[in-house]
């Protein structure tokens, strides 16, 4: 039980040199995270649909 107790203060104290993000820099954080999935869904879109309509061109399927 000694050791438990010693562990939980240990956790406390490693807990309290925990240094939480501010407001600003989550919501930074948050807006870079959307700008970058936008341009990857766009960048794979135009990708793909590149790539479809090559394989149809090559397949003859667009004709």
């Amino acid at each position: 039980m000694q050791r438990f107790i010693q562990y939980l203060k240990q956790v406390r104290q490693e807990a309290a040199k925990v240094t939480w993000p501010t407001r600003k820099e989550t919501m930074i954080s948050t807006g870079m995270v959307f700008v970058m999935v936008i341009l990857a869904a766009t960048f794979f879109f135009l990708v793909d649909t590149v790539l479809a309509w090559g394989v149809r061109q090559i397949l003859g399927l667009g004709a």
